[in-house]
């Protein structure tokens, strides 16, 4: 149904998505008003669609799907309208005296003929272009607002798209509907070709070929893929567009030489990147031979001071240890890789003293904040997430973030070590690579065997590949660790072997179970097995590692089984409802993307922002009538407003690839119904290496022969490997 009104008061608003709550005169009758209303002001007139609900704190309101603002028409509406603030300059006495001055022609003057405005006192001619640019503005989001709406746009999205394509929206859009195929509308192409058709743009334009491919490329990204080869980008794209790859293929040489796609070719097969990717990998590849060969001068007496470093730690290196000291040491570049158990800590730790002893300033960090934690918990010195290191730098909005530290203002470290290298992609490491001094040393510490990053790339993967990087692989297991069934049975996994079983009195074990059983099976010793047998948090000690999303034993079934089993509504407990989804004082919650934005507060009392993919914390406070919600993510506190809760999903149970870079004190591991196309090693071998102290695995016994057995790593394309390896 619709309403038509005044705005008579703003009650609440939100400037960047354009959620408002707003009192509206209707027939005489004052109508609380909630949505994403785009920009109203006090004094306009809307006509908004919607309905009328009944919220559980404030009561009987409409709640609008879409608005529509008319401006006034009369003196007295233009005066309310001014009045509110809505243009620079004008506050309530000014507008009464413009308003008796011009009367119903008001707006217009102020439109077409800014210059009149001199006229009133305390008016320059400065001060009446910007009123006249303000409300020009205005008009132009409205209307781009109005227009994106008819295409199915949210205020709150137009509002985005209109901030990135400037007052010319409506024109470029019109022009080139494809455009919001991409940031920050990321509509879906079919949507977006429909649109496109409406609007009588041929099937075989230019900007629609183009389009399709970056949409393939765009969505490959996601697969890990900063690359397609030709083939394969034109025989997808294919699918989209209702061309043949023969067509595309002819179209796709044109688009590369115009520039507006970007290729290297290796032996006989072509790559077709993004431009942005194109220059990262490219850009690594030469800040990384630039780095391995600048000659660096090694500390004079090193083996003595190995020596004497042995001595006062009371240890005796292992020979390859001592390799991985003295390759840091010698070498600008290096990287630190091996298993569980096989000395990474001691080795960092090692280099850090060394380091240090000449009186360097050394950085440590890692891609998330609580791989950061544990670094700094392992080496008794600070370490930052690579972000936090970098500093975001959000001058540029929300759709270009950038970092503060880069080219013109780097870091100011002569060494910086980074842990769990396999989750950073290839932008990050871009990032991280221009923020370094000329003359400092950067050390890569992580797991080869470990999945590769959520982001694009596989940046250690292909560095190791690449054969240039000076390498140290820590291979043996040293003798406490190789007590320990999950480090002995990560090895074997990775050898190919079948983990033993276990038992009670072991810090691994495998019990058969299949289907619901297996579900309920996970219930149980999360609930009530595990934390009676060894004292452990069910929600803080154990967390549940799921191969896939969906199915009995994804992480969305096991999510709903376990909230209700942990932490099911009761008195206090306060809770929110947003779709499908019930959020509770007490949940668990995972961050599913990077958001620079987000706001956070730490125990110290510094205020920051971001929060990133893969982050865990712990909703502190469920307010439903703003609705929002308090998560503490270990010591920075985040308040999600309504629009940012969707970046929330609940954390009992993660999928293997989100939980990188995490360690957890118990992992659960259900591996009976996974897909045939997720069982392979190195998912199952990242899984187990999350467990600090107690890893167990439900399931059936032939999922995990079958795991074990499938050694193929996860396929991405990416020709970083052979840009390291090319000399031109």
């Amino acid at each position: 149904m619709q309403l038509r009104g005044t705005v008579e008061h703003i009650v609440y608003c939100n400037e960047e998505n354009g959620y408002h709550v707003v009192e509206l005169l209707a027939d005489q009758d004052l109508v609380t008003v909630v949505g994403d209303l785009g920009e109203v002001n006090e004094g306009e007139e809307v006509v908004v669609t919607g309905r009328f609900v009944t919220h559980a704190t404030f009561g009987f309101q409409f709640q609008a799907d879409s608005c529509v603002v008319q401006l006034p028409e009369t003196s007295r509406g233009i005066l309310r309208y001014l009045s509110s603030g809505a243009l620079p300059y004008i506050g309530p006495a000014t507008a009464k005296k413009i308003v008796a001055r011009f009367g119903d022609e008001t707006l217009d003057v102020i439109a077409n003929s800014p210059e009149k405005l001199t006229d009133i006192r305390g008016i320059s001619g400065q001060k009446a272009k910007e009123i006249s640019s303000e409300f020009h503005r205005r008009q132009g989001l409205r209307e781009a607002i109005l227009f994106l709406g008819q295409l199915g746009l949210s205020p709150a999205r137009a509002m985005s798209v209109y901030r990135h394509l400037g007052p010319a929206t409506v024109e470029a859009v019109t022009q080139n509907p494809y455009l919001l195929c991409g940031a920050p509308a990321w509509l879906r192409f079919a949507e977006v070709d429909a649109m496109a058709v409406r609007q009588g743009l041929g099937p075989s334009s230019r900007v629609r070929d183009l389009a399709a491919f970056e949409y393939v490329l765009r969505h490959n990204l996601q697969n890990g893929h900063t690359c397609l080869p030709a083939h394969q980008l034109c025989a997808t794209t294919a699918t989209l567009t209702g061309s043949t790859p023969e067509q595309l293929a002819e179209a796709l040489t044109r688009i590369l030489a115009d520039g507006q796609l970007a290729s290297v070719t290796y032996g006989s097969r072509q790559y077709i990147y993004l431009e942005d990717l194109w220059r990262a990998e490219r850009g690594i590849a030469q800040t990384v031979r630039q780095m391995v060969r600048r000659p660096v001068q090694a500390p004079a007496g090193l083996q003595q001071s190995i020596r004497v470093l042995e001595q006062a730690q009371g240890i005796q290196y292992a020979e390859m240890q001592r390799q991985a000291i003295a390759t840091a040491l010698e070498n600008r570049l290096m990287v630190l890789t091996g298993g569980p158990g096989t000395g990474k800590t001691t080795i960092v730790n090692a280099i850090l003293s060394l380091f240090e002893q000449q009186l360097d300033r050394v950085a440590l960090a890692a891609p998330t904040g609580r791989a950061a934690k544990r670094l700094s918990e392992l080496t008794g010195r600070q370490a930052k997430t690579i972000h936090r290191l970098l500093e975001v730098d959000f001058s540029k909005g929300e759709d270009a973030v950038r970092f503060v530290h880069n080219e013109s203002n780097p870091l100011r470290a002569d060494v910086v070590i980074v842990d769990e290298m396999s989750m950073v992609d290839v932008k990050l490491f871009e990032s991280l690579l221009a923020a370094l001094r000329p003359s400092a040393r950067l050390i890569l510490v992580g797991d080869a065997d470990q999945l590769p990053s959520v982001g694009p790339g596989n940046v250690l993967g292909e560095l190791l590949r690449s054969g240039v990087v000076p390498t140290v692989r820590l291979t043996e297991i040293f003798r406490q660790a190789a007590k320990s069934l999950i480090v002995s049975n990560a090895h074997g996994i990775v050898e190919g072997k079948m983990p033993q079983q276990g038992g009670k009195t072991d810090d691994f074990f495998m019990l058969e179970a299949g289907g619901a059983a297996c579900q309920q099976l996970v219930c149980d010793l999360v609930s009530t097995r595990l934390p009676r047998s060894y004292g452990l948090d069910p929600v803080r000690d154990i967390q549940v590692l799921c191969p896939s999303r969906k199915g009995l034993l994804g992480t969305e079934a096991m999510n709903g089984m376990l909230q209700q089993l942990l932490n099911p509504p009761g008195p206090g407990r306060s809770e929110l409802r947003r779709g499908n989804r019930v959020w509770r004082k007490g949940d668990k919650v995972m961050q599913t993307c990077n958001d620079y934005d987000l706001q956070y507060e730490r125990q110290d009392g510094e205020n920051g922002a971001g929060v990133y993919n893969g982050d865990i914390g712990y909703i502190e406070q469920v307010d439903p009538s703003e609705p929002a919600l308090r998560v503490r993510f270990d010591d920075r506190v985040v308040v999600y407003a309504a629009e940012q809760i969707e970046e929330l999903e609940p954390a009992y149970a993660v999928t293997i690839h989100k939980s990188q870079g995490c360690e957890f004190p118990a992992v659960v591991i259900p591996v009976a119904e996974t897909p045939q196309k997720l069982q392979y090693r190195n998912l199952l071998y990242t899984g187990v290496t999350r467990a600090r102290s107690l890893c167990v695995l439900p399931g059936r016994r032939a999922t995990v022969r079958a795991m074990v057995a499938n050694d193929r790593h996860q396929l991405r394309y990416s020709c970083l490997a052979r840009m390291l390896a090319d000399e031109t």
